[in-house]
């Protein structure tokens, strides 16, 4: 799945998740679902040519050949019988479960002992991670939705981001959930179950049935996985789906009064 989708879907799985987790304003679901769709690009920071790993140069690149070290070592040591003869850095550890709920949790330890300023700093690499696969038309609009959301959130920003600071690490772990599934309707799939084993094989590539698959990049993913996403990204939005519904019953259905009729 390309970084854009990767985006998107992770954009739409918090802003479906935002309502459940108790993010129920408009100024908490954005920087929830903000955060899931940066953090949906995060796992592919197990390959060097991903945004992902290029996004602050050096850093990220140490940590993406990092990763892939330690990814290989796992799969080296736990691969069974029947998984397959690869090296185990790109689509192993990074698209886990496990993966997954360790980051999660240490961006909630790290958000819990930070306050408001770890939050920031969250939501800022979340924004940077989306750009990233998004391009830099990204800039302005992350520019003016910071403003929008400074100038019209409560007058206690800080404690608006206190109470945020308790659900970005189910948002981050989340967004890197979120790849993984995206993933897994590829042809390649994704071993996101891992350790759990599954016709012999530890790191078994879990996909749907064929006809559900598609190739990355190529013309189901471009034409309609990627549109569909972007209706769903703006009709999630708290408030979007209410305003959406009223307006059309407004213009195609008449009053009560005008669809009454004479015996």
């Amino acid at each position: 799945m390309m970084g854009r989708t990767h985006a998107l879907t992770g954009w739409c799985a918090g802003l479906a998740l935002a309502p459940a987790v108790g993010a129920g304003s408009v100024h908490q679901a954005v920087v929830f679902a903000a955060t899931t769709a940066g953090f949906a690009l995060l796992p592919d920071l197990d390959h060097p040519g991903a945004s992902a790993s290029r996004l602050l140069g050096w850093l990220t690149g140490a940590l993406s050949w990092l990763l892939r070290r330690v990814s290989a070592a796992v799969y080296a040591l736990t691969k069974g019988p029947r998984d397959e003869k690869v090296t185990g850095k790109h689509r192993h550890l990074s698209h886990t479960v496990l993966f997954a709920a360790g980051l999660g949790a240490l961006t909630s330890w790290g958000c819990a002992e930070g306050g408001p300023w770890a939050v920031v700093g969250v939501v800022i690499f979340g924004l940077m991670l989306a750009e990233g696969a998004l391009g830099d038309w990204l800039l302005p609009v992350s520019g003016a939705a910071v403003a929008w959301w400074f100038f019209t959130a409560p007058p206690d920003r800080a404690g608006e981001l206190a109470a945020i600071s308790g659900w970005l690490g189910v948002a981050v772990a989340a967004g890197c959930l979120t790849h993984c599934l995206g993933d897994a309707l590829t042809e390649a799939g994704c071993p996101f179950l891992f350790p759990v084993p599954i016709a012999g094989e530890t790191w078994y590539e879990l996909r749907p049935p064929r006809f559900l698959r598609f190739r990355t990049g190529k013309k189901v993913e471009k034409r309609l996985v990627f549109p569909v996403f972007v209706v769903l990204g703006v009709l999630l939005v708290p408030g979007v789906w209410d305003y959406t519904v009223s307006t059309v019953e407004r213009l195609f259905i008449p009053p009560a009064s005008q669809q009454a009729t004479t015996p």
